[in-house]
């Protein structure tokens, strides 16, 4: 692992590096099991990983606890060596800040007039500041942030769109002691007496999460709720806000972020400890997330599984043959991607149920009815060339997402758990081995009247594309850490169809 404290240091090394993708994940130190869980996310899903460390200025008033923020940075450069960290870059103030006051980086006042904001007046500008810097400084493919910062990640995933930054922002869990209270750098500053006062947070969002489970959506009776458990400690708010948005909400009608933020007193000789946690509460069907390599029985096994708990099968193959279709239609060369960009993002696609298990899902696209033209041998030869491109697949991936605002989907390819649906009720790591998808598909192409290919053939080419979907730049096969693994060596479709259906009504 290097380290660096200079911007010049960092892009020196970055420039000597070979990698496809690069994940950053941004922190002031004092590591902890919650960074852990984003640096461990970006181990796995990335080539190459830098953590910053940089305590920065700009995020506090002139009354919060700069001076006193814990900084423990040879501990956290053994962290990050053990989590298989790159690269450190650790910057003294002055090599990010040259002059001052510089230019700083202001959110949409609509998302600071809301929940942490108006007690920590500026602290959001010097988050949208520093992190453009950072970003701009790294240029990674993907940035991770904790969900407990959920101010920040809202504001942080609308500035990347309003300022039409290249980066993929990926929201991770919140991660907790086993007490249940949320990890925290602060925590450090908690007496034993403290953090039994302090778990009072994490109560009072457990009973609201409970009572909105059994159909509680009024704002004001939430709030009670939580309120109701915070006795011990100072209250700064208790709000409920749309999670993208941070729109506050009298109540819930497709999701909410329920949070707080409370001091807890310190003692004769220390400082109150300001803490923040929070719940998502969505209104929405469970959505189903299977990945896995190819030759699994994504496919067959998400249909099936979709028939039979009644959901919308979110067939992604079809959405990218009838772009295809459009493509060709338009007569827009197959190479032209700057073309099909601009005709990818300005069409309409919708997608119907199939009448039955053994009709296909309907398509149609800028309203015309295309679920059979797309299935032409035309289509099918070029289909793979406009997929390929990271437009095409950005704008699906979009259309797939509001899709799934609702819920009710069932859904499969190679990354649908980790950046498709992230939050996805139930994920599934379709898989088999090698030998038993090489058979799988040789008993296929003989059943074709196909003779003259072996399984040692096979095997080798479903290797070789294992390899080539886990090292692609876009979309690459990844298991996400919270997937379920089905193996299906040995299984019909309709047992792993019942295992999955089984899994989704216990859960």
């Amino acid at each position: 692992m290097r380290s660096f404290k200079t911007s010049i240091g960092l892009h020196s090394y970055l420039e000597t590096q070979q990698y496809n993708t690069i994940g950053l994940v941004p922190t002031m130190g004092a590591l902890h099991p919650g960074h852990l869980s984003l640096i461990q996310r970006a181990v796995e899903e990335n080539d190459l990983v830098v953590v910053s460390i940089f305590v920065n200025p700009l995020q506090f008033s002139p009354d919060e606890d700069l001076e006193r923020y814990p900084r423990q940075l040879e501990q956290d450069y053994k962290m990050c060596q053990e989590a298989g960290v790159d690269a450190v870059f650790a910057p003294a103030t002055a090599a990010m800040y040259h002059t001052e006051p510089g230019t700083k980086v202001i959110p949409p006042a609509a998302m600071t007039s809301v929940l942490c904001a108006p007690f920590r007046p500026g602290h959001f500008a010097g988050v949208a500041t520093i992190v453009t810097k950072l970003l701009n400084l790294v240029n990674p493919t993907r940035a991770y942030f904790g969900e407990k910062d959920a101010q920040q990640l809202a504001i942080i995933r609308r500035l990347v769109q309003d300022l039409n930054l290249p980066v993929e922002i990926r929201g991770c869990p919140i991660i907790r002691e086993a007490s249940g209270l949320a990890y925290s750098s602060r925590n450090q500053y908690l007496s034993p007496e403290e953090k039994q006062q302090a778990l009072s947070l994490s109560r009072g969002l457990q009973k609201a999460e409970k009572a909105f489970q059994t159909g509680e959506i009024n704002g004001d009776t939430l709030i009670g709720i939580v309120r109701e458990e915070l006795a011990e400690v100072e209250v700064e708010y208790v709000e409920l806000v749309h999670p993208q948005t941070l729109e506050p909400l009298k109540e819930i009608e497709t999701a909410g972020l329920l949070a707080v933020a409370a001091n807890v007193a310190g003692g004769k000789e220390s400082s109150p400890t300001r803490l923040i946690d929070n719940v998502i509460l969505p209104v929405r069907q469970p959505i189903i997330a299977i990945d896995g390599p190819a030759g699994a029985g994504k496919s067959t096994v998400t249909r099936g599984v979709a028939q039979a708990l009644g959901l919308l099968y979110l067939d992604t193959g079809a959405m990218y043959r009838a772009v295809t279709w459009l493509v060709m239609q338009e007569g827009v060369g197959l190479e032209d991607e700057g073309a099909i960009a601009e005709l990818v993002s300005q069409a309409q696609l919708e997608l119907i149920p199939a009448e039955d298990e053994h009709s296909p899902i309907g398509v149609k696209i800028n309203g015309e009815e295309v679920t059979q033209a797309i299935r032409t041998p035309e289509v099918t030869a070029n289909v793979s060339t406009i997929a390929a491109q990271p437009a095409v697949r950005r704008q699906l991936v979009k259309q797939q997402q509001r899709w799934g605002e609702k819920g009710g989907v069932v859904a499969e390819g190679r990354d649908m758990g980790t950046h498709v649906f992230p939050d996805a009720g139930l994920k599934i790591f379709l898989t088999a081995s090698v030998e038993e998808r090489a058979r799988r598909r040789l008993k296929d192409l003989q059943q074709r009247g196909e003779k003259d290919v072996s399984l040692e053939e096979l095997k080798q080419k479903i290797q070789e594309r294992d390899e080539k979907d886990s090292d692609r730049k876009f979309a690459p096969l990844t298991q996400a850490a919270d997937a379920i693994v089905v193996k299906t060596d040995g299984m019909t479709i309709e047992e792993v169809i019942g295992k999955i259906t089984q899994l989704y009504s216990s859960g």
